[in-house]
């Protein structure tokens, strides 16, 4: 099943999706008329994993890690599927990266491996945006709109094992399988649970396969993951000084 977040003139409205359409509690909308997609939750804390590719490790020549590398971006710095990726005026360098993302159901701390398809809602896709030239600062990676999220979740999904591509301005650009990351879903998860209480909402991306690159003002980013959808944002015009 797919669940989904719409924006409407009354506010935002939450309910399985289906062929453009959102069923709520309170009556069905169509996405387009009635709205627009927002990102599928609203998390209090966005958890990335990086370096989780051997392939993305020969490529930047980092070591391999013992554990799971993460950082954290804010809830600011959400896009839903469809909203244009704002190209910041601090950086020359934005750059794309593919990544599967779980969202969590319920408040837990501490679960085990075999426990986390029982805490996550669902699955759905991230585009983990960077400032490339920004290397050893804070706003490298935790901007307003670095996060674009969706299109939707989807609840029945092993994340284990499924393929992935990423499309730029048309051209193939990733093109990767979940089985193989260093650390799977699953152990990511279990992981980053022993150190923090993942609250219902909360993001926890699994990081990029090989070619994350630059993208240019007007470039349509594009990725799919196979049993989830595709997430689609375009990349807008540099506002200099603003």
């Amino acid at each position: 099943m797919r669940l989904a977040r719409l924006s409407t003139p009354a506010g935002p409205v939450s309910g399985r999706y289906d062929d453009g359409v959102v069923y709520a509690d309170d009556g069905r909308y169509e996405v387009g008329v009635d709205g627009e997609l927002l990102a599928p939750c609203e998390p209090s804390a966005i958890y990335c994993v990086g370096r989780n590719y051997a392939a993305t490790l020969e490529q930047m020549e980092y070591e391999r890690p013992d554990e799971p590398d993460f950082f954290i971006k804010p809830p600011a710095s959400l896009l839903g599927h469809g909203e244009s990726i704002p190209f910041p005026d601090f950086t020359d360098e934005l750059t794309y990266a593919g990544e599967l993302a779980a969202v969590i159901d319920e408040r837990c701390r501490a679960v085990g491996y075999e426990e986390v398809p029982e805490v996550v809602r669902g699955y759905t896709i991230l585009n983990d945006v960077d400032a490339l030239d920004q290397q050893g600062r804070t706003a490298r990676k935790a901007f307003d709109g670095s996060a674009p999220l969706g299109p939707w979740l989807e609840t029945d999904l092993d994340p284990r094992g499924i393929d992935m591509h990423t499309d730029v301005a048309g051209e193939r650009r990733q093109e990767a399988n979940t089985e193989l990351m260093l650390f799977d879903p699953y152990e990511v998860v279990s992981y980053l649970s022993a150190r923090f209480t993942f609250r219902p909402g909360d993001v926890i991306a699994f990081g990029s396969p090989a070619n994350p690159g630059l993208v240019d003002p007007g470039d349509d980013v594009e990725i799919t993951y196979e049993g989830v959808g595709t997430l689609r944002n375009t990349v807008t015009e540099p506002t200099r000084g603003q």
